[in-house]
């Protein structure tokens, strides 16, 4: 397996993407193909600032829009410029860098690219080969294509949300933006098959991404429930009714706040976890007898294995249980993860990379090494503004002195 440090080469090394996401869906998907060594050139506008910028900063008492770990993590490895569109210069040097590009994307609601000068066909009109890839809520077409989302408007909408929680309790939702990650996730595939498209086809195209309907793939077996047993889906919290298992739960253990999850889905690993566990008396048990027993007296089974696992430190059980071959895992929090877990120590997911702000910051990998290529971890997030006069001057071929009369107009 490769490492940051490798020598091969990067899959996407020559792929230039115009940047004008912003939050986390699209910035999620420029993030991806950068760290895969696209140059992404992130472009801002001092007075349509990135909120991520402003969330999350280091020091509030010590304001600055470079100080967010957020925008930071989402916008590393990335070039970054500012432009103001509403100067003939500044909209001048952003056609020249679409020119320059292979991929733009964006993640405005639908129609506001179009509605700023960069509608499809006008786009066309400026690089014929460029591929554009749009992330919105509910996608470019249809009644409600005009509708805002943000992560957790999005969730509910495409039914995830409903999905989440306990039986005899409200919908629970997700405390994180999953489809944000998701729809980046899919963009950035997305951006990939289009290029894989063109260097067959000499085609280019427009990409409309549905943030929505990238949250409709996780309820695949409650859908196929509906239309062959006309069954409507019922919370089920962290048990597991398709397959009907138990147990299959999260655990107290040993600590403040410490859970582990265990499932078990064959008589062997029951065996295995009651012999762990000191339960050997429930195997003589007539309802834990099999799988159906067990799930039919669920509630009675996770009282008796609760009762034993809040008496055992959470890793040192997790390590025995897997040794049985047990599926079990311990409940990671941040700090888990970044300092105590040696499986990702291992694999190197945490690469640090210096930020001209932050100083030296660990940020989170790509979940996949190549044993042929490579990904990288380079820098942080741009400055507001930093890569200006690289871009402008280095790759669009504007003078100096045509550089410092676009700042002294405030074209950029």
């Amino acid at each position: 397996m490769t490492t940051m440090t490798s020598e091969l080469p990067l899959p996407l090394d020559g792929v230039r993407v115009t940047d004008f996401s912003w939050i986390v869906a699209g910035p999620q998907a420029t993030r991806i193909l950068a760290d895969l060594g696209a140059d992404v050139v992130k472009v801002e506008n001092e007075s349509y600032l990135d909120s991520m910028r402003i969330g999350l900063r280091q020091d509030p008492k010590n304001p600055s829009l470079n100080r967010s770990g957020f925008h930071s993590n989402l916008s590393r490895n990335k070039r970054g410029i500012t432009a103001n569109l509403f100067h003939p210069k500044g909209r001048e040097a952003v056609e020249r860098l679409l020119a320059e590009s292979d991929v733009v994307i964006e993640n405005y609601s639908a129609g506001a690219f179009g509605r700023m000068g960069f509608s499809w066909e006008r786009l066309q009109e400026i690089n014929p080969s460029l591929i554009y890839v749009s992330v919105s809520g509910f996608g470019h077409v249809g009644r409600d294509a005009s509708y805002t989302t943000w992560g957790p408007s999005a969730q509910a909408i495409s039914g995830a949300t409903a999905m989440s929680g306990l039986a005899d309790q409200p919908p629970a939702g997700w405390g994180f933006s999953y489809l944000d990650h998701s729809a980046g996730y899919y963009a950035a595939i997305a951006a990939l098959m289009a290029l894989h498209h063109r260097a067959r086809t000499g085609e280019a195209q427009h990409v409309d991404m549905s943030q929505i309907e990238c949250g409709m793939v996780v309820s695949a077996v409650p859908m196929l429930d509906y239309q062959v047993n006309g069954r409507r889906y019922v919370r089920v919290g962290n048990r597991s009714r398709y397959p009907s298992t138990a147990p299959h739960n999260t655990y107290p253990c040993a600590g403040d706040d410490r859970w582990i999850a265990i499932a078990v889905d064959d008589e062997d690993q029951w065996i295995s976890l009651c012999e762990v566990l000191g339960l050997d008396g429930l195997l003589e048990d007539s309802r834990f007898a099999d799988m159906a027993s067990r799930k039919a007296n669920e509630d009675a089974l996770d009282t008796a294995i609760g009762a034993v696992t809040c008496e055992r430190e959470p890793f040192e059980l997790m390590i025995e249980l897997q040794a049985r071959g047990v599926p079990a895992g311990v409940c990671q929090r941040t700090d888990d993860k970044q300092e105590r877990d040696p499986q990702l120590a291992e694999r190197g997911f945490y690469p640090t990379a210096p930020h001209e702000e932050l100083g030296e910051h660990r940020y989170e990998g790509l979940p996949m090494q190549f044993s042929g290529a490579r990904s990288r971890m380079d820098r942080g997030a741009p400055l507001l503004g930093e890569h200006n006069h690289a871009v402008l001057t280095e790759l669009l071929g504007y003078s100096d002195e045509e550089f410092a009369s676009m700042l002294a107009e405030l074209a950029i």
